[in-house]
């Protein structure tokens, strides 16, 4: 059985419980500039896209001119919700136990450097993780460059690190970087078949369930 020793969390739908958050910003946005609202189901399929191909899915009557706007308004809704955003139960704990074993633990996500700095402040996360990447620094998901640049960083070697994440467009980053991927169906982003679906090592419905897997394969 492959070891880890590094492990990636993704973070919105992974280790925060943003998703509903996120979905009702864009809706909001859309509202607020009279556009086609997307169903819930659309605008959570995009989470952890970068912001382009995000877009493009999820508000496909967006002009270029509208986006400034766009994100202006949908930045109002989201941060308007930000200080009620918190960690899924059991994640702080599966963390620091993580860490406690030598692990060590690093970020891929699809917010914006800001975004996640503004999201390890507000959960004193900082010093947890050893490593990140977002997607205005590099490739977006599924491109394999978040990951790439990662295990550059951190000189590990594919083999040694899962990534961990709740949509298809983490298990897919995973996979295209030749490491393995780990989903996570509570996120509610995309549904557990949709995960199933694609290159895995497993997904699991609870964060129980994932402390059980990682702490197993753990190097």
């Amino acid at each position: 059985m492959t070891q880890y020793s590094v492990i990636v969390f993704d973070w919105d739908g992974t280790l925060m419980d943003s998703t509903h958050g996120i979905v009702q910003a864009i809706q909001g946005a859309c509202r607020d500039l009279e556009l086609n609202v997307p169903s819930a189901a659309q605008a959570a399929w995009v989470i952890g896209l970068s912001l382009e191909p995000a877009l493009r899915h999820a508000v496909p009557d967006l002009t270029k001119s509208l986006e400034p706007l766009f994100l202006e308004r949908y930045r109002h809704h989201y941060l308007g919700r930000d200080q009620t955003l918190k960690l899924f139960e059991g994640i702080p704990e599966l963390l620091a136990d993580l860490k406690a074993k030598g692990a060590t633990l690093a970020v891929a996500t699809g917010k914006s450097r800001v975004g996640l700095n503004r999201a390890l402040t507000s959960t004193a996360l900082h010093s947890t993780f050893q490593a990140s990447r977002t997607a205005d620094e590099t490739f977006g998901k599924p491109h394999p460059g978040m990951l790439l640049e990662l295990m550059d960083e951190l000189m590990v070697e594919p083999s040694q690190v899962v990534m961990i994440g709740d949509t298809s467009h983490d298990l897919n980053m995973a996979a295209n970087a030749g490491v393995h991927g780990l989903g996570v169906a509570y996120g509610g982003a995309h549904p557990a078949d949709e995960l199933r679906a694609c290159p895995n090592q497993g997904v699991v419905e609870r964060v129980a369930d994932l402390r059980t897997g990682l702490f197993e394969r753990l190097a």
